[in-house]
């Protein structure tokens, strides 16, 4: 028997993992999350994954980061308070310039995951106004995730 809490295998497959408390202010007038929350919690893993690869800091210098192009979810449970949400967080369709961002919600006190979506994510050169190749150190970093 082992004690490890249920997201574990509900969201092994995704390498980055963020643990984040459902505030009371995070609830609606019908006493579950705000759908808009949700996506809160996705930027949140966002943020941890291009931590992870080195894309926060380092790349404002020259003027290339990340911008977030399109976003979805697929809302499966409502959650409530007290709870307590892993994000589970990976990469696919990586491209020249862009990549899809997966995510994952999973509720402790539900034991299941509650939502599930994406992000589509280009490489944009701040300076110039337009999108342009991932950093080779980003794209490595991702492929190796």
């Amino acid at each position: 028997m082992t004690n490890s809490p249920p997201h574990s295998t509900l969201l092994s497959d995704l390498p980055v993992h963020v643990t984040v408390p459902v505030a009371w202010g995070d609830l609606d007038a019908l006493q579950h999350v705000n759908n808009t929350v949700y996506f809160r919690w996705f930027e949140t893993g966002r943020v941890a994954l291009f931590r992870r690869v080195g894309w926060l800091g380092e790349r404002r210098a020259d003027g290339v980061g990340p911008i977030l192009a399109r976003a979805s979810c697929v809302f499966r449970l409502p959650v409530g308070f007290p709870d307590t949400m892993e994000v589970g967080v990976g990469v696919t369709e990586l491209a020249e310039d862009r990549f899809t961002v997966v995510y994952r919600i999973v509720s402790d006190q539900l034991g299941a995951v509650v939502a599930k979506g994406e992000g589509r994510i280009v490489c944009f050169d701040y300076n110039a106004g337009k999108k342009t190749r991932l950093p080779d150190a980003v794209r490595e970093a991702l492929e190796a995730l």
